[in-house]
């Protein structure tokens, strides 16, 4: 048996957002190998005028693109209730137990413009134990 015919690169499981009961998100798990990748499609290089050295610099909307539309696959239960605890929203007249739809664009929009999913974000897909043991279908994490 090869290590090397082991590894899977990525792996995805519904994780519920925690203190937001209902609100689950189906994220992936990224190899080291994937987030360089995905690190190198959104660095550049510039000349420092001072030193005189080329620096890396990462464009950060960039870099938030790829990495939320290789992380999030989908998401259900996220009602504009949930969704005003994340970041501000216009509710004036608007039915808050109204679902906001996933897409890639709204996606995109919440990890940022909230510090809080976009955190929670980043501790969930690097931390192996959310993709190990469940079934297909099944929810990890609580909102405990």
């Amino acid at each position: 048996m090869q290590l090397k015919n082991l590894i899977i690169d990525s792996k995805s499981a519904w994780v519920e957002f925690p203190g937001l009961t209902g609100f689950e998100v189906e994220v992936v798990n990224l190899s080291r190998k994937e987030l360089q990748n995905l690190r190198k499609r959104c660095v550049s290089q510039k000349l420092d005028r001072k030193t005189r050295q080329m620096e890396e610099v990462l464009d950060e909307e960039k870099f938030v693109q790829y990495f939320t539309q290789a992380v999030i696959k989908n998401w259900k239960g996220l009602t504009l209730e949930h969704l005003e605890t994340l970041i501000l929203i216009e509710t004036e007249g608007v039915d808050l137990s109204q679902e906001l739809d996933f897409s890639v664009e709204n996606a995109e929009i919440l990890v940022s413009q909230s510090a809080e999913f976009d955190g929670w974000l980043n501790e969930v897909v690097f931390d192996l134990d959310n993709f190990r043991t469940v079934g297909e279908g099944g929810v990890v994490g609580t909102a405990d």
